[in-house]
């Protein structure tokens, strides 16, 4: 009955809590809303298997919203909402995926809820009780016995531990003493069993077995010296070529059972030991003056066996058993940890967790101890110092023009009456009033009589020649580690008008309504640069080189035109060397001419009677590359 009433009190307790912590979780983001406006927004968004991370931060940056969630989260989102406040979906989120929200000044932090613990107060009882804890985390067992039951004390044991214990029904009115305090809870319950006079058994299915200790005598008489902990494995026996001197180990064995070969073995050295399941299968193995450890790694290598030292005691099992399991943070000098677990062979990380611990550039490796040894020995030789690359860039674009224009033009003008221009160059145009006084200084003159042109004649006479040289040179300078791509961007940016015309109709009447954007054109210089080094010293270099460059545009709204050069390029140089790429170079004549027919075709005439232009241009561009190794 008292149990019962426990159950329901502990259970209203545990929902008032739940109804309490929500109230709170409303609260506090009601409080939050005073500096982050957006909490009070209306959405609208549908969402279909949308992990937790992209959905809450999605809701974030529309909103203005400083989030973070924790990425360990692994939750798919599918809903649709509509006319809701940021607030109403996160309380949704908290009490439909049993999350949490943190509050860190103005940035949310979401998680898993972490339920407190609950305490249970015990019922007192006329019962003594029986002095025993047990520390969850790190595995340490502490008791005081005296003259305590062997019936009480198995049972405070697994209630604390978890650790299920059972005895032989013999043992029903054993009384134990002893005292240990934050002992690994294997060697803590061998020390109970050896100051008791028992014998503790861990069978294959993680039972620990109690029964009387009973002294086993080898042939010549004496006591065996195992442990009071052990897994009935076989003494040293007679057939086994071993031999123990001087603390090192020579043994010889053929096709005999791994149990037998470790406890004869075992026996011979005195040390004790613990088998966490049975052993299975045969060894042959043949070691000439090896120290223990030397012998357990020989023995182990290739199985899926595995050992730990746990003070003067050595336990033994499968490798992912929980007593076998060991954990360290490797850290590294020279590489980065977010990409060295990809280079590890999938055999050495088998069975084996591996996480990149950023803040200290590490991996934590949590699996067999001898595993361990092998990863970190791997790592040690990939944590080599990686040396840089240094890159000098050179990029010479060389243009050069020449136009020619000459010819005489005539005709009728809006305003022919200017008279006036540029004599050097020569670049003029005569009016009618300027032509007539000539024609009337040439009347007269033998008998000549011109008459006179009409008031909008004019002539207009043209001998001019141009020409550019326009020599750009640029000079970026890279860095980079050997392995990892270098780049450079640089760009200018111009903007042309685009208007659209849209027809809007009424039942009446059609408007045209009239839209201006000023939309951008970029042009750009980027290099890209991945350099690798060999052991000689030579670097092999993938180039990308991309340029473009603004030509004059058509009409003052019209987008400016482009001119593109790109090229890749795959080459090898030793280091220090420069070397030349490109030498893109483009060529283009243009002449072109007016004037009247047959007459403009004939020499000499073909300058009094029409116009004529020549144009040349001549574009280079060079690039100059010169990578150096610099080691830190």
């Amino acid at each position: 009955m008292n149990k019962l009433i426990l159950v329901i009190t502990l259970f209203f307790s545990v929902a008032a809590t739940a109804q309490d912590r929500f109230t709170v979780l409303e609260e506090k983001l009601n409080q939050a809303k005073k500096n982050s406006a957006g909490l009070e927004d209306k959405i609208q968004m549908s969402v279909n298997a949308m992990t937790m991370q992209d959905f809450l931060q999605g809701i974030a940056i529309n909103h203005n919203l400083n989030v973070t969630v924790d990425p360990g989260i692994d939750i798919k989102v599918t809903n649709n909402f509509k006319d809701v406040t940021a607030i109403d979906i996160f309380m949704f989120v908290c009490k439909r995926y049993d999350m949490d929200i943190t509050f860190i000044g103005p940035i949310m932090n979401f998680s898993k809820y972490v339920p407190p613990p609950v305490v249970v107060k015990e019922v007192k009882n006329n019962t003594k009780k029986i002095k025993v804890s047990f520390d969850s985390i790190a595995g340490l067992l502490s008791f005081e016995l005296n003259n305590d039951s062997l019936v009480l004390v198995t049972r405070e044991i697994t209630r604390v531990s978890g650790k299920n214990i059972v005895y032989a029904p013999d043992l029903g009115n054993k009384m134990l003493n002893g005292f240990v305090q934050a002992v690994p809870f294997n060697t803590a319950i061998d020390k109970l069993a050896f100051g008791n006079d028992l014998k503790i058994t861990l069978t294959a299915d993680n039972f620990y077995t109690i029964e009387k200790n009973v002294k086993e005598v080898t042939k010549n008489g004496s006591n065996a010296t195992n442990s009071n902990f052990s897994n009935n494995a076989a003494n040293n026996k007679n057939g086994l070529n071993i031999k123990v001197e001087n603390g090192l180990i020579s043994l010889d064995v053929q096709n005999t059972p791994t149990n037998e070969v470790l406890a004869a073995v075992s026996n011979l050295m005195g040390y004790d030991y613990f088998l966490f399941n049975e052993l299975k299968g045969n060894s042959t193995i043949s070691v000439k003056e090896a120290n223990y450890e030397d012998f357990l790694k020989y023995l182990f290598n290739g199985t899926d066996y595995t050992y730990k030292k746990d003070n003067a005691m050595y336990l033994f099992g499968d490798r992912n058993l929980e007593g076998l399991r060991a954990s360290k943070l490797i850290t590294l000098k020279n590489r980065t940890s977010d990409k060295i677990l990809d280079f590890i062979p999938a055999d050495l990380k088998k069975g084996v967790d591996l996480k990149t611990f950023e803040d200290l550039n590490g991996i934590i490796v949590s699996g067999s101890q001898p595993r361990i040894n092998e990863i970190e020995a791997f790592l040690r030789q990939l944590d080599l110092v990686v040396p840089n690359v240094y890159i000098e860039v050179i990029i010479v674009d060389v243009r050069k023009s020449n136009t020619f224009s000459a010819g005489i033009t005539a005709g009728l003008g809006t305003d022919p009456t200017k008279t006036g221009g540029t004599v050097i160059p020569f670049d003029f145009t005569l009016g009618s009033q300027s032509i007539n006084n000539i024609i009337t200084g040439i009347n007269g003159i033998s008998g000549v009589n011109l008459g006179q042109v009409t008031p909008n004649f004019y002539v207009k006479l043209k001998a001019l020649e141009e020409q550019g040289v326009l020599k750009l040179r640029s000079t970026p300078q890279l860095a980079t580690l050997n392995g990892h791509k270098a780049e450079l961007s640089i760009g200018q940016t111009e903007y042309y008008l685009e208007i659209q015309n849209n027809l809007v109709q009424n039942q009446n009447q059609s408007n045209i309504l009239q839209s201006q954007q000023y939309k951008a054109v970029n042009a750009d210089l980027s290099v890209s640069i991945l350099p690798q080094i060999s052991a000689d010293e030579q670097i092999t270099m993938d180039i990308h080189v991309k340029q473009s460059s603004f030509t004059e545009r058509i009409s003052n709204t019209a987008p400016p035109g482009t001119i593109n050069r790109d090229f890749k390029s795959l080459i090898r140089v030793k280091n220090g060397d420069m070397i030349m790429l490109g030498g893109l170079e483009e060529n283009s004549k243009n002449e072109s001419g007016s004037g009247l027919p047959w007459v403009s075709r004939v020499p000499v005439l073909k300058w009094f009677f029409g116009s004529r232009t020549k144009k040349k241009s001549e574009n280079k561009l060079t690039i100059f590359i010169k990578p150096v190794i610099i080691y830190s």
